[in-house]
């Protein structure tokens, strides 16, 4: 992990782009649609957003699919737990990713596909 940016409007923003994965909570999909449209308004602007903007939209969509499929093998008695520790994953890991970009360092989400380039 390096340091990237010493911009706090940028910094804030970065972590914005992580934190408002939470919406998920609240809004179907909330997870995918806010890093989204931090990344889509702030991509040309401000690097260090673009950068984990796209890093927050791809692990919200790795984990939506990792989600899915643990819905699916609910019926295999397996997707119950894999559910509840997948849950688990995503908050503590977009929590850590939004204390780092606060701090101006870029974060890498592990068992991340990157779909968006």
């Amino acid at each position: 992990m390096n340091q990237l940016d010493s911009n706090p409007e940028s910094r804030m923003w970065a972590m914005l782009a992580h934190l408002s994965a939470l919406s998920g909570f609240v809004i179907p999909f909330g997870n995918i649609i806010g890093p989204l449209l931090i990344w889509l308004v702030k991509r040309d602007e401000m690097s260090f957003v673009a950068d984990q903007g796209k890093e927050a939209l791809n692990f919200n969509i790795s984990m939506t699919i990792y989600m899915l499929v643990s819905g699916v093998l609910i019926f295999v008695l397996i997707g119950i737990p894999l559910i509840i520790v997948l849950a688990i994953a995503w908050l503590v890991l977009a929590i850590l990713a939004a204390v780092k970009a606060d701090e101006g360092v870029a974060y890498r989400y592990p068992l991340t596909l990157r779909l968006v380039k």
